[in-house]
C-alpha cells in the first residue's frame, strides 16, 4: 500500500479522487478535493492531501492541512475550516496506512498536535474535543410534511416570516450574503473570513454552492446563507442576519425555505451542521426538531499537554471578544482574515 500526495494539478488524479469522494461512505463535503486548493490559495496553509493506493485502485484519503501560527501554534489537521474530515477509507489496511503516513509528517514537521475531526470515535487512546455537535435529519417527500415535521412554536415562526411577506431568492454573488455575514458576527466579537474566501467557494464548487438570501416585501436583505449541496444533502454552512431579522422571523423562514427548496430537488437529508454544546445555534437547531449527534475531533499531542481550545467558549479570550466588538466594521473585516485563517 503506497500513500502518495495529491498534486491539484493532475487532472487526473483530481477526477480520480472526486469519483472515490462521491462513491466512499465515509467521505464528506469537506474531503472533496477543491479544500486542497483553497486552503493552500486563500489561506496559504500548506496542505497534504493523501492518497492510499494499492496498484492502481485508490483505497483511502487523508486531507491535510499544516497551520503554522505564533498565536495558536503549529498544527497537522484534517481539515481547517470544516465541520467534518479525517480519514475516509475502503478499509483497515488504507486507515492504518493512512494514519501512519500523517503521525509521521506530524513529527517531520514539528507540529504541537495532530487533530482529525471525525464523524464516529476512530481512535479512543486519544484525546478528543467534546465540543462540538451536528444536526443531521431526513427531508420528508413532501412541502407539507416538511412544514408539520417543524415543531409548533419553530413552525409559527416560519408562518410569521410567510405572512411578513418575506421572499428568498437564489444570489448569483455573495454581496448581500458578505455583508449580513461580517455584521453578524463581528456583532458577536468574532472575527470574520474574507470576502475573497467566499467568492472562491462559489468559484470551486459552482452549483454545489449556493448562496439563499432573504428579503422583505420591500426588497431589503435581511438573512442570507451559504449552502454546500453533497449527494442527497444540502448543508448550510455559513450565514447572517440582519438586526431585524429576529422581529420579522426572517432566519426562521430562511431555513425552511432552504428545506422547502431542497425537498423540490428530491433531497433527503437536512445537514444543519455543527455548533458548539450550550449555545444559541445549538439550542435554535435543537427547537427545529433535530437532535444532537456528536463529533468526534481526536487529537495525538506531540508538544502540548492538553487540547488546544482556540475557540469563542475560552473564557481567556472573552475580554478580546468584547474589544473586537468595540472595533469599527471596515477595520475587523480588514484585520478579521488575518487572525481566522490560523483558528480553522
Amino acid at each position: 500500500m503506497q500513500v502518495l500526495r495529491l498534486d491539484g494539478a493532475d487532472a487526473a488524479q483530481v477526477a480520480r479522487w472526486e469519483a472515490f469522494v462521491a462513491s466512499c461512505p465515509d467521505a464528506t463535503f469537506f474531503h472533496r478535493a477543491g479544500w486542497e486548493r483553497l486552503i493552500r490559495e486563500v489561506f496559504r496553509h500548506d496542505t497534504h492531501f493523501l492518497q492510499a493506493v494499492e496498484g492502481d485502485q485508490l483505497r483511502g484519503i487523508l486531507p491535510l492541512a499544516h497551520v503554522q501560527s505564533r498565536l495558536f501554534g503549529r498544527s497537522l489537521s484534517s481539515l481547517p475550516f470544516a465541520a467534518y474530515g479525517g480519514i475516509a477509507a475502503l478499509d483497515d489496511a488504507a486507515t492504518g496506512a493512512l494514519l501512519d503516513h500523517a503521525r509521521g509528517l506530524a513529527q517531520r514537521l514539528g507540529v504541537e498536535h495532530l487533530e482529525l475531526r471525525h464523524l464516529q470515535r476512530r481512535r479512543p487512546e486519544w484525546p478528543e474535543q467534546a465540543l462540538y455537535v451536528t444536526f443531521r435529519k431526513p427531508i420528508e417527500a413532501t412541502e407539507e410534511a416538511n412544514m408539520l415535521a417543524i415543531p409548533r412554536k419553530q413552525r409559527a415562526m416560519v408562518r410569521k416570516g410567510i405572512k411578513n411577506g418575506l421572499v428568498s431568492t437564489i444570489d448569483d454573488d455573495v454581496d448581500a450574503f458578505f455583508a449580513l455575514y461580517a455584521d453578524n458576527v463581528h456583532r458577536h466579537g468574532t472575527p470574520a473570513l474574507s470576502r475573497r474566501y467566499f467568492e472562491a467557494l462559489r468559484e470551486v464548487f459552482g452549483a454545489d454552492c449556493e448562496v439563499l438570501t432573504v428579503r422583505s416585501a420591500e426588497g431589503r436583505a435581511l438573512s442570507s446563507v451559504l449552502s454546500f449541496y453533497f449527494r442527497d444533502e444540502v448543508l448550510p454552512y455559513y450565514a447572517g442576519d440582519d438586526l431585524a431579522a429576529r422581529d420579522l422571523a426572517a432566519n426562521d423562514f430562511k431555513y425552511w425555505e432552504l428545506m422547502r427548496r431542497a425537498c423540490g430537488r428530491g433531497l433527503k437529508v437536512f445537514d444543519y451542521g455543527r455548533s458548539k454544546v450550550g449555545t444559541g445555534p445549538y439550542a435554535f437547531k435543537k427547537n427545529w426538531g433535530f437532535e444532537p449527534t456528536q463529533l468526534h475531533y481526536e487529537y495525538q499531542l506531540f508538544k502540548r499537554d492538553a487540547i488546544p481550545q482556540n475557540n469563542p467558549a475560552n473564557p481567556k479570550y472573552r475580554l478580546m471578544i468584547e474589544a473586537w466588538r468595540r472595533l469599527p466594521l471596515p477595520v475587523a473585516n480588514w484585520l478579521g482574515p488575518h487572525i481566522v485563517r490560523n483558528l480553522g
